[in-house]
């Protein structure tokens, strides 16, 4: 078994993967890039290495400054987490060209899965069903027309090289293909440095259940149950829970899928295959060549711990048991309280934690990475921790969530605390009938119940003693609640500029996109409060921008 695991992420899976790490006498290594200072991975850590300045391209992406930072540290071994470099094969070969032990699986297969053009390929060959769509990139917008006549409208238009959510855009008729087309390969090219598109039929209300995989480096592979992670918004997960409610005949065929696909890669880690339930049907959607988000219900149903069988499987142990020996009790739920603000379209909110208290009690779990006066950085994720609760069954888990939710009390930031303690009271989330479009739907006449103005003042008390320690966090977000000013385009948030869409002297109508902005891993659409000409512009693509700065000024045209 490995000595030293040096952790190459941060957050929440870091100290996730310290805890399992330190239960079985393994010693560990924390990187931080100097926004993560004084953050909890770095005070539980037994030993930690700055690897540079915030951005993650200077940090937690430059593989070269990792590599040598577990070196120096003398790891044996390194675990990726979650984002970042963790489906990334180059990072897994470098790691194993230096002499040490990548915890994930080989890199082929994380290439073979990380191409979803080659992914859907290699399922098809396996006898696993994929969406109705194409093998072949969509190069231009004929060729999007083309998928749409082959396959119906709505047309989904995906980045190959994709996953969660991102590069990902929906055409509901041909007049919309072209802007479609324009988003998901900006964004595709953005976030994974490659345009590549392929297209697929766009199931309108699915439910979205992935299965956990456990395979080792001698032919054995199990698999942990399925995850219903349907309610999402901008395709990224609000809410997950164990089991699905799906019709047995399609939990049998998707698991038994699931088993075939990964003895088809030969893959050999901890794993994750998504896919899409329409009625007693399935098809393939993508593969997940990592430790999930949302592994934490998978636990708490089966009583393993999957980071501990990771470090396992990496280190050459086999399974060690049948599928048999898996045995699920019970139910469980995990909601992600980000800093987000969902009144204003999940707009990102990083800023300082004025106060802290999780709940607790029978049958509740938080993993965070958060306390009182950390300062939520801008760089990264809007994750603030995961709120995971367990019971006999599902109406006692929906039950004790919402009393784990009224028990959390987080001031200083908006979160999403509020907005799934109503999505609990939802019929759709009560009777699990919903599916990928329920939330989105909610959201968009959502407003916070009154149940709980007792912990939003308690909030705003709270945020007031903090005031002098946390004052410029606080200035900076009350400057993010804007984004126009008089004449002036204005950034409601800190953030990259990936695209300007007006220039000098072009004319602008209200509501339109003018630029957009990507902050703490989401791509965010400014738009003009009102019509005009633009007489002057101040940023460019490419370039950083604080909450509050102008992006241009307008002109009467």
């Amino acid at each position: 078994m490995f000595k030293r695991i040096l952790i190459a992420n941060r957050g929440e899976i870091a100290v996730r993967v310290i805890r399992t790490a330190r239960e079985m006498g393994i010693a560990t290594v924390a990187v931080y890039s100097d926004a993560d200072r004084g953050a909890l991975h770095v005070m539980l850590a037994d030993e930690a290495q700055r690897i540079g300045p915030p951005p993650p391209a200077q940090s937690y992406l430059n593989i070269e400054v990792l590599i040598d930072a577990a070196r120096r540290m003398r790891a044996d071994a390194v675990h990726p987490g979650y984002g970042f470099l963790a489906e990334n094969a180059a990072f897994a070969r470098a790691v194993a060209s230096a002499g040490l032990t990548w915890i994930g699986p080989h890199p082929d297969a994380i290439e073979a899965m990380g191409d979803k053009l080659r992914a859907r390929d290699a399922m098809q060959r396996a006898g696993v069903p994929v969406v109705p769509g194409g093998l072949e990139p969509v190069a231009d917008l004929a060729a999007a027309k083309d998928a749409a006549a082959r396959y119906g409208l709505p047309l989904a238009l995906k980045a190959a090289a994709g996953g969660g959510g991102k590069g990902l855009k929906v055409a509901q008729s041909l007049d919309e293909l072209q802007s479609a087309f324009d988003t998901a390969r900006r964004e595709a090219e953005a976030y994974f440095k490659d345009p590549t598109l392929y297209a697929e039929r766009y199931l309108e209300n699915p439910k979205h259940v992935e299965l956990q995989i456990l395979a080792d480096k001698h032919g054995g592979v199990v698999h942990v149950g399925e995850r219903d992670c349907s309610l999402q918004r901008r395709h990224q997960k609000l809410w997950e829970e164990t089991p699905a409610t799906i019709p047995e005949t399609a939990r049998t065929a998707l698991r038994d899928a699931g088993i075939r696909a990964a003895q088809a890669i030969g893959y050999d880690s901890a794993g994750t295959i998504e896919c899409l339930v329409d009625g007693d049907r399935f098809y393939f959607l993508e593969m997940n060549t990592r430790i999930q988000v949302e592994h934490t219900v998978s636990e708490m149903v089966s009583g393993l711990d999957l980071i501990r069988e990771q470090i396992r499987i990496a280190a050459g142990e086999p399974i060690g048991y049948a599928q048999e020996a898996v045995r699920f009790a019970g139910h469980a739920i995990e909601a992600r309280i980000n800093a987000e603000d969902p009144e204003k379209n999940f707009l990102p909110a990083p800023g300082a934690i004025a106060a802290y208290r999780e709940p607790g009690g029978p049958g509740v779990r938080v993993d965070s990475a958060a306390f009182s006066g950390w300062a939520i950085p801008p760089e990264y994720d809007s994750l603030i921790a995961k709120l995971i609760v367990w019971a006999p069954d599902r109406a006692q888990a929906v039950a004790r969530m919402r009393r784990a939710l009224d028990e959390y009390f987080i001031a200083g930031v908006p979160t999403t605390r509020q907005f799934l303690r109503d999505l609990c009271d939802r019929p759709q989330v009560e009777d699990a009938t919903y599916g990928t479009a329920t939330l989105e739907q909610f959201a968009r006449t959502w407003r916070p119940s009154t149940a709980n103005a007792a912990q939003r003042d308690g909030a705003v008390v709270a945020a007031s003693h903090a005031s002098k320690r946390l004052a410029p966090r606080l200035t900076t977000l009350r400057a993010r609640r804007s984004s126009g000013d008089g004449d002036h385009v204005v950034a409601p948030m800190h953030g990259i500029i990936v695209d300007l869409r007006a220039a000098g002297g072009e004319s602008v109508t209200e509501g339109e996109v003018v630029a957009i902005i990507e902050a703490m891993k989401m791509m965010n659409e400014i738009r003009a409060h009102r019509s005009g000409r633009v007489a002057e512009v101040y940023v460019r693509a490419g370039s950083p921008v604080e909450s509050g700065s102008p992006l241009l000024r307008l002109a009467e045209n």
